[in-house]
């Protein structure tokens, strides 16, 4: 094993938490300009290893910081995340700063306009700091970044950047994607927290569509609130994206900060896929649900789960097939055959096989709408195991597939440690719409098995 990153000293500010740093920046007590730089140079110290960044520019960073600090200067408002870096996955687009989205065959694409999501955290105030590495088309080609806890491991994907900038404190947040198991695999390959929110609350608008029923926006940080103030920065009804929810949103921060009245009650759903897991990471997950007991229910899965995987499958694939037919038949020899299968796969697929799964899917929503009047959260693997050696690829995101299908809120949680010393995380899904009273279930369980933050 090729250990690499170390945690910095805990006097440095590249362990703040971004709540933490915006609260200093708003009173005074911290630069953002200072907080960026330090970013930067962890970066220049360490990516060159890690290969976490697609682009980034330190004049940009420095110059939007030193703006932002001369806001607050002359008393002006600030926002909830003003001056705080964040990381942006490279299928985001972002005005004047190059948007390839992992593959040659966008190269030296250079968007016009911001997607919806980026102007939200410019409203909020944070820092684009740069652009992270994602896989090929968001896909599962692997990327060239690696973990940031062993070298020769994967980071996951396709979210690959996003994940491992944040588990070598290279910035205190980042955004992500998931369409299956994006967000939640690399989170738990690298030892973060991952938030996937509920379908509908955060706009898609300028971001890569691969399956306009699928995509969704997540992040990563090292603290339980950075993911819930983050979301709460993003998330808003965008007429240009059907799939937004034009109803208000649940506040996730203050749900993250509340206290249950009265014990979230979990279930453990069984499932084939289980038959699967490494021993370490059954083990572990035996363990929790140990010891939370007796606030778990354990339940066998519906019958109808691995129909559910199918209907994924078809559904991502069908819509990958429309939405990158395109791209394929202009710069096809650019890329892999990996994508290119899919593409040609989806293409195969009829309208009525189509239709089906979509009402598979929309039986499964109807399903866990009235599973959750009964529980808080459905606790379950967020991985596998612990992260796949380089030559193995990205991971199996199943573990994901059933709830990213459904829409449902996801969380995962870096509570496991492997026999090879590498973390490995517990997911959590709750009600959609409800993703505030998920972050809140969050907060009590790392209280009940008193883990207050993430060890990297």
């Amino acid at each position: 094993m090729q250990r690499h990153m170390q945690r910095p000293d805990s006097s440095e500010l590249t362990v703040l938490s971004a709540v933490a740093a915006a609260e200093r920046i708003r009173t005074g007590q911290l630069k953002s300009e200072r907080l960026v730089q330090e970013c930067l140079n962890r970066i220049q110290e360490t990516d060159s290893e890690i290969a976490a960044w697609e682009w980034f520019d330190p004049d940009l960073a420095l110059k939007q910081a030193r703006e932002l600090d001369r806001i607050r200067w002359f008393g002006r408002p600030v926002g909830a995340l003003h001056g705080v870096p964040v990381g942006i996955k490279d299928i985001v687009d972002t005005r004047g700063i190059p948007t390839e989205r992992g593959t040659p065959a966008c190269r030296g694409r250079i968007p016009r306009r911001e997607a919806f999501l980026v102007d939200r955290l410019r409203d909020a105030g944070a820092v684009i700091l740069g652009k992270t590495v994602t896989t090929e088309l968001a896909f599962m080609q692997p990327s060239r970044t690696v973990n940031p806890h062993d070298t020769a491991r994967s980071p996951g994907g396709s979210s690959s950047g996003s994940a491992a900038a944040v588990a070598a404190f290279q910035v205190p947040f980042t955004i992500g994607t998931q369409t299956n198991g994006s967000v939640i695999r690399p989170a738990s390959f690298c030892g973060v927290f991952g938030f996937k929110p509920s379908r509908g609350l955060i706009s898609r608008t300028g971001v890569l569509r691969t399956s306009q029923t699928l995509d969704q926006i997540g992040m990563f940080a090292r603290d339980l609130e950075d993911v819930a103030a983050l979301a709460d920065a993003m998330a808003a009804c965008d007429s240009s994206d059907p799939a937004t929810l034009a109803r208000p949103r649940p506040s996730m921060l203050a749900g993250c900060r509340s206290e249950p009245p009265v014990e979230p009650m979990l279930a453990w759903m069984g499932a084939t896929y289980h038959q699967e897991l490494q021993d370490d990471a059954r083990q572990g997950l035996e363990d929790v649900v140990a010891l939370l007991s007796p606030r778990v229910e354990k339940l066998p899965a519906p019958v109808d789960f691995d129909l559910l995987l199918d209907a994924h499958r078809t559904i991502q694939n069908y819509e990958i097939g429309r939405n990158l037919k395109q791209l394929k038949d202009a710069h096809g020899e650019l890329m892999s055959r990996q994508i290119l299968g899919a593409i040609d796969e989806g293409l195969g697929i009829d309208r009525k096989t189509y239709r089906n799964a979509l009402r598979k899917m929309s039986a499964a929503q109807e399903y866990f709408a009235k599973f959750f009047m009964d529980f808080d959260a459905i606790i379950a693997p967020a991985a596998l195991g612990d992260a796949p050696q380089l030559a193995s690829g990205t991971g199996n995101p199943v573990c994901s597939t059933i709830w990213t299908l459904c829409g449902l809120p996801c969380l995962s949680l870096p509570l496991l440690i492997s026999a090879d010393g590498l973390p490995i995380g517990v997911q959590i899904i709750g009600a959609p719409e409800r993703d505030d009273r998920l972050l809140r279930t969050a907060r009590w369980i790392l209280t009940s098995l008193a883990v207050e933050t993430v060890t990297v």
